[in-house]
């Protein structure tokens, strides 16, 4: 269970990083021949004797962002100092959780932009991204079964079955201004973090390492997937469209509530909670409600204070991997934490 951390306790901050952007690319580098071969099993397993299902597949894969949950159960694997193949088709299988989620996900959402490009289900419908969706999700399964190992299977079967219920959880809190703070944190903690959690778990079991290493990691994907998502919360209201790759306000006008609005709705008055409420609980929204919703964000401080709750969960995550030896990899892991934490995209 995700854990509340009132904004008035002190905690640790990060240390800022010299180049936090660069972070991805640094660890991408330093993984990249495991992930050439990752790309290579995803093209062969997402190929099928109905030309559908590749090509929407494809489509969705080519605009899915930048592979940071393969690339961090590649690099977990290597911190981990393994040095077989079993990881590579591990992190395709979690490639393609994800991939399956974002399908579902949009259709639930009715998100026609994905990555600053037209969604699969804008392309091809509702029925065939959520039929494609199931289909990845069976790809993913057999490449858990060629692994051959119970464990594996159990971790990211289980991440699958939390990612669901994460989803149905957030469905049935939507448009709901009365959603709490642990409401909200169980949300990510399931759709997001879980899945982070296991990619990163995985290259300490892979690797036959002690159960500590694989708790530390598990610990530091969770925590990391709950500053992102956190931080993707946040930019969904303060982000360029450009930057983002998305629509900006997309969480505003589908009814989402997310912490920023959670938070703004504690600390305003009567006035902006019943807007809110017809905003949101409603969705009788007009011209200008959204550049409305910012304001009182901004006046409130509430972005602001999300991202240093994402700060806090980020100096967990760095906490997490202390057990490990210092080296390349470690440092890349570091970094990404100020990367997912300072991104503007």
């Amino acid at each position: 269970m995700a854990t509340i951390i009132a904004l008035n306790k002190k905690r640790q901050d990060l240390p800022p990083t010299a180049n936090p952007h660069n972070a991805l690319e640094q660890l991408t580098s330093l993984v990249a021949d495991d992930l050439a071969v990752v790309n290579q099993h995803i093209l062969q397993r997402m190929d099928s004797e109905v030309p559908l299902i590749p090509k929407l597949a494809a489509h969705i894969i080519a605009s899915g962002g930048k592979r940071l949950r393969p690339v961090l159960s590649l690099a977990a694997a290597r911190l981990c100092g393994y040095q077989g193949e079993r990881h590579r088709k591990l992190a395709a299988a979690i490639e393609f959780i994800h991939t399956a989620t974002l399908l579902h996900d949009d259709v639930v959402d009715a998100s026609y932009i994905r990555r600053g490009s037209p969604s699969a289900n804008a392309l091809y419908g509702n029925q065939p991204s959520i039929l494609v969706g199931d289909f990845l999700f069976s790809r993913s399964f057999q490449l858990m079964v060629e692994d051959g190992s119970i464990n594996v299977l159990r971790i990211l079967s289980n991440a699958s079955a939390v990612i669901s219920e994460g989803e149905v959880l957030q469905l049935t809190s939507k448009n709901d201004c009365a959603t709490s703070e642990q409401t909200y944190l169980e949300i990510v903690r399931a759709k997001t973090a879980e899945l982070f959690a296991a990619a990163c778990r995985i290259g300490a079991v892979v690797a036959g390492r002690p159960a500590a290493e694989e708790e530390a990691l598990r610990t530091f994907g969770l925590n990391l997937g709950i500053a992102f998502q956190i931080i993707d919360d946040v930019l969904d209201y303060s982000a360029e469209q450009e930057r983002l790759g998305k629509t900006v306000g997309d969480d505003f006008n589908e009814g989402k509530i997310t912490l920023p609005v959670i938070l703004a709705i504690h600390r305003g008055n009567e006035a902006e909670r019943a807007f809110w409420h017809r905003t949101l609980n409603e969705q009788n929204q007009r011209d200008g409600d959204l550049v409305f919703a910012q304001d009182i964000l901004r006046r409130h401080g509430t972005l602001r204070d999300c991202t240093e709750r994402a700060r806090h969960y980020g100096a967990i995550a760095r906490d997490s991997l202390g057990l490990f030896p210092d080296n390349e990899l470690k440092t890349a892991l570091l970094d990404v934490i100020d990367f997912t934490i300072n991104r503007q995209f």
